[in-house]
């Protein structure tokens, strides 16, 4: 009997040993990431990595960046821990069908009117999308109808409000492949156009000197950004514990006020990226 109880004795703390072991390799375990190719097209993603590897000694590797299907395949193949871009169907999808789990929102990005500097719907610094898309119908202005989610549904959430309809020889259509090139259409057609602030700002579309951002700042305007994990139960080698402490951390507070001011060496003091906790207080 005592044989048995001194047994066991042992055998407790080598239990909780273990356990503990296997807890902090699933932590330390290098966290695979799968990225949306706006915030690695910015200095952040590449900032908040740095922040956090430094407060938590852990390591992420960025397996892949870029559009939304090629994130989701990842997501799908078990390639990646933890996965971020903007909320869609795909998003949604992907928690629905059991690939990924514990979703949530943690930022958000502007999107803005882009016209021509002539500006002939008198648009420029009014702060109501809404607004400035009722002037542009108004004047029959030439308006691209940008076929990219993003930009067209928040196209058709504003006329909507403006309650205006999207009709007309007025509403052009851009049927190029090369997106770089938009902003020269847009100049060459004396046309208004909805996009996102960061690829004009970081010249992922080739700027064009007759066309400039006109209208930005509503948060009608804004897309949320979301995260998700791998679901454990899919992808049993998933690094989970890391994920949800990259997750965990994107919502800290520490990483929602640094978005509030960080305005990716722009220098225009405008964050690139508006924190979540922000929105909601709003």
């Amino acid at each position: 009997m005592k044989r048995a109880i001194l047994v066991f004795a042992l055998a407790v703390p080598m239990f909780f040993q273990i356990a503990r072991d296997t807890s902090t390799a699933a932590t330390t375990k290098l966290i695979k990431v799968a990225v949306i190719g706006g915030m690695t097209m910015t200095p952040l993603w590449g900032e908040l990595q740095k922040q956090f590897e430094s407060d938590t000694g852990l390591k992420i590797e960025v397996v892949v960046t870029g559009q939304k299907p090629e994130l989701a395949e990842a997501m799908k193949e078990g390639r990646v821990d933890f996965l971020t871009m903007h909320s869609s169907d795909a998003t949604t999808n992907l928690v629905a069908d059991g690939w990924a789990c514990d979703i949530r929102p943690w930022a958000k990005n502007d999107l803005v009117i882009i016209g021509p500097v002539s500006d002939p719907a008198g648009i420029a610094g009014m702060k109501s999308g809404a607004d400035a898309v009722k002037k542009i119908a108004a004047a029959h202005a030439n308006f691209l109808d940008f076929q990219s989610n993003g930009p067209r549904e928040t196209a058709h959430t504003l006329f909507s409000n403006a309650k205006v309809n999207m009709i007309g020889p007025w509403v052009l259509k851009y049927e190029n492949t090369n997106v770089r090139g938009i902003l020269h259409y847009v100049a060459s057609m004396n046309a208004y156009m909805i996009g996102g602030r960061i690829p004009v700002i970081f010249q992922k579309w080739e700027p064009d000197p007759k066309v400039k951002i006109l209208v930005e700042g509503d948060p009608i305007m804004r897309r949320p950004y979301m995260e998700m994990i791998a679901n454990q139960e899919r992808f049993p080698s998933a690094n989970v514990e890391g994920a949800k402490r990259l997750s965990d951390f994107l919502l800290s507070d520490k990483v929602q006020k640094f978005l509030a001011t960080y305005d990716g060496g722009i220098g225009d003091g405008v964050p690139i990226f508006i924190p979540i906790k922000q929105a909601r207080s709003r």
